[in-house]
C-alpha cells in the first residue's frame, strides 16, 4: 500500500512547524493522530523521518529527501485542481497587487503561480513597498489587494483584511551552540548573547516589543534588513536571532546548518493578510486571487 496524500500534508507540516504540537493545531487534528499517521508513513517508506529528541524533533536526511518529494507532489495535485477550476472560470482583465518585502518572498510567490495558473487571462502587476505606502495605495484604489501583515494596520477603518497565517517568533542558533542542549530557553538566558535583528518596516512594532522584554539591554551585533543575511550570521555563528517561524529554513545560503528552539515566554506573532478597500467595488479577477489565497491556505489545513 502506498502512502496517502492525507500523510504527506500531514507529514509536512510538522516539518515546517518543528513540532508535532504546533502543527496538530495549525492542521485542525489531534497530536496522537498525527504522531500516528507519521509513524504509519516512517514504518511504508523504511526510513526515519524525524530523530526524536527530548527537547522536541528534528528532521533527518531521509526527511529533508522525502520533504522536496512530498512538496512537489501536493503542489501538482493543488495544480491539477485550480487548472481545472479555471478551465470552467477562467476570466480576463488586470490585477494590481502590492506586498511587503517579507512576504514578496515567502508568501506571494505561491500565491501568484497558483493564480496564473487558475486565471491565465488575468493581466497580473506586483508591488513591492512598505506597509504604509501600500495602504495609500489600497485607499486609492491603485492596488486591489495587497499580502502583508495584518497585525498593525494603520488604517484599520477604511481597509479590510483577512487572516492567511499567524507565525510565532523561534529563536535561531547556529549548530553546536550551547542552548541547542537547553531543556528551556529563556530571555535571561539570551541577555549575553550577541543579537542578530531583522529591521523590517513591517516587523518593527513586534521588533521593539521583543527587544524590550529582555530583562537587560539586548547586546545588538548586527541589525539587517536581509532575511539570508540574518540565516548566514547566526549559521556562522555570529550571533543568535529571534525570527518569525515563517522564514525559518534548516541552511544558509552557504549550506550551514540553522537550529531553531522555542523560548519560554509567550514569543510576539506576525499575522499574515489579504487587505483591500472597505466598500471597494471587488473585480472579478480580485475575487478569483482572493479565492485562490484562501483555498491555498485551506490547502495547508488538510
Amino acid at each position: 500500500m502506498s502512502f496517502t496524500l492525507k500523510q504527506a500534508r500531514y507529514f509536512v507540516g510538522v516539518a515546517e512547524h518543528g513540532s508535532f504540537s504546533r502543527a496538530a493545531v495549525e492542521l485542525a487534528i489531534s497530536q496522537s493522530a498525527l504522531t500516528e499517521s507519521v509513524k504509519e508513513l516512517e514504518g511504508h517508506l523504511g526510513i526515519r523521518l524525524f530523530e526524536r529528541r527530548r527537547r522536541g524533533i528534528e528532521i533527518t536526511h531521509h526527511g529533508h529527501v522525502f520533504m522536496r518529494h512530498a512538496k512537489a507532489i501536493l503542489a501538482e495535485i493543488s495544480n491539477a485542481e485550480m487548472n481545472l477550476a479555471g478551465q470552467h472560470n477562467s476570466l480576463g482583465g488586470t490585477l494590481n497587487v502590492g506586498v511587503t518585502s517579507l512576504t514578496s518572498g515567502y508568501v506571494l510567490s505561491d500565491l501568484l503561480s497558483r493564480f496564473r495558473r487558475s486565471q491565465p487571462e488575468v493581466e497580473v502587476s506586483a508591488l513591492e513597498d512598505t506597509a504604509e505606502y501600500l495602504e495609500h495605495l489600497l485607499i486609492g484604489g491603485e492596488l486591489d489587494v495587497a499580502v502583508m501583515l495584518v497585525g498593525n494596520l494603520r488604517n484599520p477603518f477604511a481597509l479590510h483584511s483577512e487572516l492567511l497565517s499567524v507565525s510565532p517568533y523561534r529563536l535561531w542558533l547556529s549548530l553546536g551552540h550551547p542552548l541547542t542542549a537547553s531543556e528551556i530557553i529563556s530571555l535571561e538566558d539570551l541577555t549575553a548573547e550577541a543579537q542578530i535583528v531583522l529591521d523590517v518596516d513591517e516587523m518593527h512594532e513586534e521588533t521593539n516589543r521583543l527587544m524590550s522584554s529582555f530583562p537587560a539591554k539586548p547586546r545588538i551585533a548586527f541589525r539587517t534588513r536581509s532575511v539570508e543575511a540574518v540565516r548566514s550570521l547566526v549559521a556562522s555563528g555570529a550571533g543568535v536571532s529571534l525570527m518569525p517561524d515563517m522564514v525559518y529554513r534548516p541552511w544558509s545560503l552557504e549550506g550551514n546548518r540553522i537550529e531553531s528552539r522555542d523560548v519560554s515566554v509567550r514569543m510576539p506573532v506576525v499575522q499574515v493578510g489579504l487587505v483591500w478597500r472597505r466598500g471597494a467595488n471587488v473585480s472579478h479577477a480580485t475575487r478569483a486571487f482572493l479565492s485562490v489565497a484562501q483555498s491555498c491556505h485551506a490547502s495547508r489545513l488538510r
